[in-house]
């Protein structure tokens, strides 16, 4: 994967904790940046671990599946990208307080980076241990930035972001989904 892949697959993954963050911000009656940075915090160290363990797991079947890598990769993009759309669409309505209690925001971050295991998974067909570390990172970074700004843009615009951010998350996901399987049987080459 290259850099700018890796910046993208981080920014698709992050859309999921964002548009969260928007919904913590606006239930917030102050959002300093101290408090930005703890959603931040929270969903960037879960959105990096998620991957990790994924990434441990893959390892265990990669043997079994290498001829194949590439359909899994795209399967499980495109399932998490699929599901990001369907929720950018649906209208239900996520209940999410503004509290930053460790039971709230453990079971936030968690529900927020589970599709991040699932493309941890793909990473032990595709990546070694040390791109694997570098793109975790950037996964990491990169939420944390994209939950801190989304507590302080939901203070100041409210919902309106929300289905759109998740929308775009998953039209990500699948289009890098589908470029992985494309190179995988062939057909391009990137």
């Amino acid at each position: 994967m290259s850099i700018y892949e890796i910046i993208l697959l981080g920014i698709g993954l992050s859309m999921d904790a964002f548009a969260v963050a928007i919904c913590k911000g606006l239930a917030m009656d102050k959002t300093p940046l101290t408090r930005c940075s703890v959603v931040g915090l929270w969903f960037g160290f879960f959105q990096a671990l998620m991957p990790f363990i994924g990434f441990s797991l893959g390892t265990l079947f990669s043997d079994y599946i290498n001829k194949f890598d590439h359909w899994v990769a795209f399967i499980l993009l495109s399932l998490i990208g699929a599901n990001m759309i369907k929720e950018a669409v649906s209208k239900d309505e996520d209940d999410t307080c503004g509290s930053l209690a460790f039971k709230v925001m453990f079971v936030m971050a968690i529900a927020t980076s589970i599709d991040a295991l699932a493309v941890g998974v793909t990473f032990a067909f595709m990546l070694s241990f040390t791109e694997m570390l570098f793109a975790i990172a950037v996964i990491g970074v990169t939420t944390f930035l994209l939950s801190t700004l989304g507590v302080k843009i939901g203070s100041i615009f409210g919902a309106k972001y929300k289905s759109k951010a998740e929308f775009l998350g998953g039209v990500i996901l699948i289009l890098l989904g589908l470029k992985m399987l494309l190179e995988g049987l062939g057909v391009i080459n990137f």
